[in-house]
């Protein structure tokens, strides 16, 4: 069967070989409580966070470069999937977060209907996804927790490979924002959308347009993420741009953009998070 699950359409028949993913079937990095996520995600005990091997995109500022290049991971079966979202709430997981499952969503959703997970499940995307395969698994989903990383086809293809990234994170964005939220009383988000974007050095005029096309689609109310927390990892030679943090101007022209914009809420972080030690230890 030729595979076209992700916008790559690749056609590759992923029983037996690879696609333009990395990988042929569900591959797991890391599992545990993750406390670093957004305040209503983490919330008190730490989001259950499953890291999914291989991607779609080819971003070369990933600072998850040795999992979305497939190259670290453990080939798991569906059943296995289900196991873990059981030992995740046995550990007090506030939710399941499903971290860049977009090229292995059709799996994602065979383990989700052998077991239904008692807590919401958080759907960690980078964007890049046809709505075809969200529509397939939104029924399992609690949370769209996307990146919008670009608007720039220019800066899309010179960074992540792909010059069509907004034209599909675009309409992954819209589709998510229909989801309508729901919190608990002590700040807990149980069902909705939080979008994240991630400032990269010199690409702050990028970052605005980002923040117009959701004002323009966003509900009044969605959470929005500005993130700082870019930190120059693996080969970057030939980005001579992307060899050093973003500025405190920078990371503050777009959070003050985006209060202007009304977002609220508006998560943002501190000058600290952008450091390798918030990279996993990616022994499973």
């Amino acid at each position: 069967m030729q595979c076209t699950l992700c916008p790559l359409a690749c056609g590759a028949d992923r029983e037996t070989r690879a696609g333009a993913c990395g990988v042929r079937g569900l591959t797991v990095a890391k599992y545990y409580l993750h406390p670093f996520e957004e305040p209503p995600v983490s919330h008190k005990n730490g989001s259950g966070t499953i890291f999914f091997g291989g991607c779609s995109l080819r971003c070369v500022f990933c600072q998850n470069y040795e999992v979305s290049r497939a190259q670290r991971g453990k080939q798991i079966t569906p059943a296995e999937l289900a196991d873990i979202f059981r030992a995740l709430e046995a550990m007090g997981a506030d939710n399941i977060n499903l971290v860049t499952p977009d090229h292995v969503s059709h799996l994602v959703w065979e383990a989700l209907r052998m077991y239904r997970p008692r807590i919401p499940v958080v759907y960690n995307s980078g964007g890049y996804c046809r709505t075809e395969a969200l529509e397939q698994i939104a029924p399992y989903i609690d949370i769209w927790l996307p990146d919008l990383k670009f608007v720039s086809p220019q800066l899309s293809a010179r960074y992540t490979g792909r010059a069509d990234y907004f034209a599909y994170a675009s309409r992954a964005v819209s589709f998510m924002a229909q989801k309508t939220p729901v919190w608990s009383d002590d700040g807990k988000l149980l069902a909705g959308v939080i979008v994240r974007h991630l400032v990269l050095p010199g690409c702050t005029s990028d970052s605005l347009r980002v923040l117009d096309f959701l004002k323009e689609t966003l509900p009044p109310g969605t959470p929005v993420s500005v993130m700082r927390q870019f930190t120059p990892t693996g080969d970057l030679t030939t980005f001579p741009e992307l060899q050093r943090r973003i500025t405190a101007r920078e990371y503050r022209r777009v959070v003050d953009y985006a209060l202007m914009c009304g977002f609220s809420p508006l998560y943002t972080q501190e000058k600290d998070s952008a450091q390798t030690a918030f990279i996993p230890d990616w022994e499973f």
